[in-house]
């Protein structure tokens, strides 16, 4: 069953000092670390392979179910991409003035309609690749973490961590070779044209983010969905399978999508610096340096931005049970749900205070330091972390399906809590990653729309034009709009499963008791259907509206859209994954009944613990669907933008020409 040879290797932890001992409370019960419990007891193990199994089935049949309506939809936007590139200097094959150098011949538009369509359906399936192999490392790894629990904490705390690290590793790596690969077969046909060759490459970044998108909002409909109704009905096998396709698959194209524009925006930005007229190379390949380095460990420190630092850090204080905000917010549960839910969106308001100014200062300072390239390059900076990042965001969802197979094992209640333990930091070093991805996107997203402007030939942004400012409104009440559309999909998708587990409890006898096997495949069966429903409105409006405002009101209203969706869906994300977070953990802090304070709030059951579930299972389709979806929103419609640039500033803008 090992995922790894050296899973099992031991550490030593003190009895009193966990290894996450930051994002709990800190009075553990020494029986979590030292005691062996049932470690002979063979029937678990068969159990917990059944149950691993079912969820690994589960998980893998949702992803190729959405990858098939995905991939329709990866052919026929590729197609699109080469109509609309083609279309600039029709179809021509002649060499073009470039737009940089007006002095040098260029390659024929129809070539980087041809080489973006290539990069597009490239990054699309790296993506695709990306999130299928973190989600079969996850099912691998969460019934070993079950396991090792018996053994106490520290090693199923180890066996998750490495797990999650294979993942990252994995992915950081696979993400920079396959770039790498592009960059240098396109320089074969390139040569010197650097702004046609990095134009074409930015493709890869569109065609990441276009699967993040969709991996993210169908995925966490279908986990948050599943999740809902674990919580009002009791544990699903659904909600274990969530976790994977959510989680892990959605987090990992998310991040490969990051870690894709990231590169492509400082290339694309590098190509019409100093560096692309003087055919440096090796500056110009100074971002994917960057990233490589970051895969080393030991280097990540030294390349990683501060600013991502202090975002991780602020992060881990408002949602972590450690720390006063979230005790705060447990303490409301005393008068009901209503003061939990004031106190819970009070908590992600304030959390994001400190992260945007962190934001704007590294602005401030890259800017100074290098314009736009040095913006593109600080976001590299954040995302240089990436692998660690990714080995601490799929920890969580593999620690919370330990905990799931442990109950349906019927495993003991001291094993409940080690996974309970280990889920609790969970949470809080999810939201350290989705912190780190949504300042990385706010980056990235400026560098991309540096860009943009630059190909569009806009000379200057003027808030004061109407073209730009109606641009501007519309485009900050974007991430209101599209997290609306996947909220009310989460709460559509559970109220289906709610009915199903109910109905499964009334229809089939001893399933209360525990004497009878529940129908996983209808519940499965459920999710599956909904998040693949509801997962197309959403996608289509972040696809279609820089396609829309581009083609009928012209780049410098779609300018305005990119900036208001921008500064808006940076504060709505963050907002929304802390306040998520926070009452997730608010509900743990009580459950675990670790401190003096938490043990008079429990135990489970009681009106504060009530109140607390409720708090919990509003934060779920905004800390795992709405919030971490939004940086993708804010990055996909940059690169979307700059992508078809070219087209825009030709063709564009045609309710303005009548």
């Amino acid at each position: 069953m090992a995922l790894l040879p050296d899973l099992g290797t031991e550490i030593v932890i003190p009895g009193n000092a966990p290894p996450f001992a930051t994002s709990c409370s800190p009075l553990v019960h020494d029986y979590l670390i030292e005691e062996e419990d049932g470690i002979n007891d063979h029937g678990v193990v068969v159990k917990c392979a059944e149950i691993q199994s079912a969820i690994s089935e589960g998980a893998t049949s949702f992803l190729f179910t959405e990858y098939q309506y995905v991939g329709i939809f990866m052919i026929a936007f590729a197609i699109l991409i080469f109509l609309f590139l083609g279309s600039v200097e029709g179809f021509s094959t002649k060499s073009q003035q470039c737009t940089f150098n007006k002095e040098k011949l260029c390659k024929p538009a129809l070539a980087t309609a041809i080489f973006s369509t290539v990069s597009f359906l490239l990054g699309a399936f790296t993506s695709v690749v990306s999130g299928f192999l973190g989600m079969k490392i996850a099912t691998y790894a969460n019934a070993r973490t079950t396991l090792e629990a018996r053994k106490g904490v520290g090693k199923a705390f180890i066996t998750a961590f490495r797990s999650g690290a294979v993942m990252g590793f994995l992915l950081a790596a696979n993400g920079l070779l396959v770039l790498y690969i592009a960059i240098n077969l396109f320089k074969l046909y390139y040569g010197d044209d650097w702004e046609g060759l990095f134009e074409a490459i930015t493709g890869y970044g569109l065609g990441g983010s276009s699967m993040a998108l969709f991996g993210r909002v169908g995925g966490g409909i279908y986990t948050k969905a599943a999740d809902v109704g674990a919580d009002l009905v009791g544990k699903v096998i659904a909600d274990n399978v969530g976790d994977n396709v959510g989680d892990i698959a959605g987090m990992g194209s998310d991040l490969f999508g990051s870690y894709a524009e990231s590169s492509c925006a400082a290339l694309v930005v590098a190509s019409i610096s100093s560096f692309g007229m003087t055919h440096d190379f090796t500056a110009m390949c100074y971002p994917l340096l960057i990233s490589s380095m970051g895969i080393l460990l030991f280097l990540c420190v030294c390349v990683g931005l501060w600013a991502g630092l202090i975002i991780g850090f602020v992060t881990e204080y408002y949602t972590s049970n450690a720390y006063s905000p979230v005790q705060d917010v447990a303490d409301s549960c005393r008068t009901g749900a209503a003061t939990n839910v004031i106190f819970g969106l009070a908590l992600g308001y304030k959390s994001v205070i400190i992260p945007i100014f962190a934001i704007a200062i590294s602005i401030f300072v890259s800017f100074s330091f290098a314009a736009m390239y040095g913006i593109a390059v600080a976001a590299l900076g954040m995302l240089s972390t990436i692998a660690t990042g990714l080995a601490i965001d799929a920890y969580g969802p593999i620690s919370d399906n330990a905990g799931g197979i442990a109950e349906m094992a019927g495993m003991s209640h001291r094993i409940r809590e080690r996974t309970d333990a280990l889920d609790a930091a969970g949470n809080t070093t999810a939201a350290i990653g989705k912190g780190f991805a949504i300042g990385s996107a706010a980056l990235v997203s400026l560098a991309l729309f540096g860009a943009f402007v630059s190909r569009a030939s806009i000379s200057t942004v003027d808030v004061l034009t109407p073209k730009v400012f109606i641009g501007l409104i519309v485009g900050a009440m974007l991430p209101y709009w599209f997290s609306a559309m996947t909220m009310k999909s989460v709460g559509s998708a559970a109220l289906k499963m709610v009915e199903e587990v109910r109905r499964q409890f009334n229809t089939i006898p001893g399933l209360m008791e525990g004497h009878a096997k529940p129908d996983y495949a209808t519940c499965v069966k459920i999710s599956t259907d909904a998040s693949i429903k509801e997962m197309i409105p959403p996608g289509a409006l972040v696809m279609l509206t820089p396609l829309i405002v581009g083609i009928f009101f012209g780049v410098e209203t779609l300018s305005g859209v990119l900036a208001g969706s921008l500064v808006s869906g940076v504060q709505i994300a963050i907002s929304a994954s802390n306040t998520g977070g926070a009452w997730d953990n608010a509900k743990k802090y009580i459950e675990a009944g670790a401190s003096e304070h938490a043990r008079t709030l429990g135990p489970k059951g009681s009106e504060p613990h009530k109140a607390a579930v409720i708090g919990d299972t509003i934060g779920d389709p905004l800390k795992d669907t709405s919030g971490p979806s939004l940086n993708i929103l804010i990055k996909l419609m940059a690169v979307e933008s700059l992508v078809f640039a070219p087209f825009f500033a030709t063709h564009g803008g045609l309710l303005f020409k009548l």
